[in-house]
């Protein structure tokens, strides 16, 4: 038996995964059906809590995608040449204030060289046949490119392999949902004429269905548009000319396509499984939830799935802690959140979609007014950038006092500061009020659970306990040490 863990999928999800585990340490081996990668850009948004996430990695990972793709700062709301909404994003609390746009090809890319980089290297045109688990791991059978059939065995097994996901088809879980009866294409056009500048998007609401403009860069944009009710077949994207009479009828006005780079034409499924873990075996990113691309946050969603359970699984395997809450804690914590995304990409969805006229000019009149109000502002802009995740109802969850952040809660990255859960293992922070002092010398807190030291907080008071992914664990008031002693050491020993 070994202590490595078998990853199925080696698309940005994946990747992610096994970049998680490999620095933290923990053998990993991840394959893939596919031959060769695909070259095409999909999904296009990288949002600040992805970034803020993958910096933990080391390496400079962030800032290298962040060289590579366009920063969007406003995204703007259209009818006609009508602005309805601006919204800025730089008012969120992170130190990536912005939507970056990168094709996941160049994403895909740059995860794979700092996997590398760490001695791992995907296996492309091997496939997954079949596996069975038990206590102690998972049986695996593995079917390579030449018909060679492999038998394997692994602590753990992550299905990262998409919405037709053979990991979860073996173990039977239903994918509940709807498939929404509408066809959408998207392409990706070289254009000008935008009235934006290139750090801005736009979504253009029309009677006939929206189009979204995306810039990848100078010049070069993601067009999305509805094409309205679904037939028995998915309907071909249109051709140029097709997307620039959407455009012409749909958007502000004096945008002209000048070439194709690629099209695709899609219906929205809005579905998720009901377990993300069955035992060993745990599912991740569109393996466990699909929904609209309004909102651009599939790739996303799924990305931060791994980074919740990688911590977890290494923790676990590396024999640093041993509560079952752990591991128990990754699908009410993911499953909720992807039951949250789907629910909102479907809400703007419709929004945008409404056919009765009536509804159509309420929601025209009503958006300027709802969203000029700065509550209502700070909530979209929160869940754009998906700075607002956060895990109320986590088994993990100790105490909060009165003051402060409650336990679940982000905890945003201080400029300059080491991210949590940087480093080759992963650690709890604390961080403590200039009040707090240091932990009395009789006190020993786990040493493998926790980074040496403590962090000072000049601004709040009390005692928090940060999780390696940067969520709040817990929080007492100065000088309740033992509160958080006894909450670490109910970790380590189960």
């Amino acid at each position: 038996m070994t202590d490595s863990v078998l990853i199925v999928g080696a698309g940005p999800v994946g990747l992610a995964m096994a970049l998680e585990l490999a620095r933290y340490r923990v053998p990993v081996r991840i394959v893939d059906a596919m031959t060769e990668r695909s070259t095409t850009s999909r999904a296009v948004a990288i949002w600040p809590r992805t970034l803020e996430l993958l910096e933990r990695t080391g390496g400079g990972l962030s800032d290298e995608l962040v060289a590579r793709g366009n920063k969007v700062t406003v995204v703007n709301i259209l009818s006609g040449p009508t602005r309805l909404a601006r919204v800025e994003l730089g008012d969120v609390d992170t130190p990536y204030p912005f939507a970056l746009m990168l094709p996941q090809s160049v994403t895909e890319r740059i995860l794979l060289e700092h996997l590398e980089r760490r001695g791992v290297r995907p296996e492309l045109g091997v496939s997954l046949t079949g596996f069975a688990q038990d206590d102690e791991g998972v049986s695996a059978t593995l079917r390579h490119a030449d018909g060679r059939r492999e038998d394997t065995r692994h602590s753990a097994m992550v299905g990262c392999d998409g919405a037709h996901s053979p990991v979860r088809h073996h173990l039977g879980l239903s994918f509940e949902g709807d498939t929404l009866g509408s066809d959408w294409a998207q392409g990706d056009f070289h254009l000008s004429g935008m009235p934006f500048p290139v750090d801005e998007f736009a979504t253009c609401l029309h009677a006939d269905g929206p189009a979204v403009l995306f810039p990848l860069a100078p010049g070069r944009y993601r067009v999305i548009a509805g094409l309205g009710p679904s037939t028995d077949e998915v309907a071909p994207p249109p051709t140029l000319a097709g997307f620039q009479a959407l455009l012409d009828r749909r958007g502000p006005g004096g945008i002209v396509l000048h070439d194709t780079l690629w099209t695709t034409s899609f219906r929205i499924n809005e579905r998720q499984v009901e377990r993300y873990r069955v035992g060993r075996v745990f599912l991740a990113g569109d393996a466990a939830h699909v929904h609209s691309p309004a909102g651009g946050q599939g790739m996303n969603t799924g990305m931060q799935d791994a980074v919740n359970l990688a911590w977890k699984l290494a923790l676990v395997l590396r024999g640093l802690a041993t509560s079952p809450r752990l591991l128990d804690s990754y699908d009410p914590e993911r499953r909720a959140v992807g039951a949250e995304v789907i629910a909102l990409s479907g809400r703007l969805t419709r929004l945008a979609t409404l056919k009765n006229p009536i509804a159509r000019q309420i929601r025209n009149a009503v958006m300027p007014f709802v969203i000029g109000l700065a509550p209502v502002r700070g909530a979209i802009e929160g869940a754009l950038t998906e700075t607002t995740v956060h895990y109320p109802e986590s088994p993990l969850n100790g105490v909060s006092w009165e003051a402060g952040r409650r336990a679940g809660e982000r905890v945003p990255p201080v400029a300059g500061e080491t991210p949590y859960g940087a480093g080759d293992t992963p650690r709890f922070t604390l961080r403590v009020g200039a009040s707090a002092g240091t932990p009395p010398p009789a006190l020993r807190l786990p040493g493998d659970l926790v980074d040496p030291g403590v962090r000072p907080d000049p601004v709040a008071s009390g005692i928090e306990l940060i999780r390696p992914d940067g969520y709040l664990a817990m929080a007492v008031a100065d000088g309740e040490w033992d509160q958080v002693n006894s909450y670490l050491r109910r970790l380590g020993a189960g």
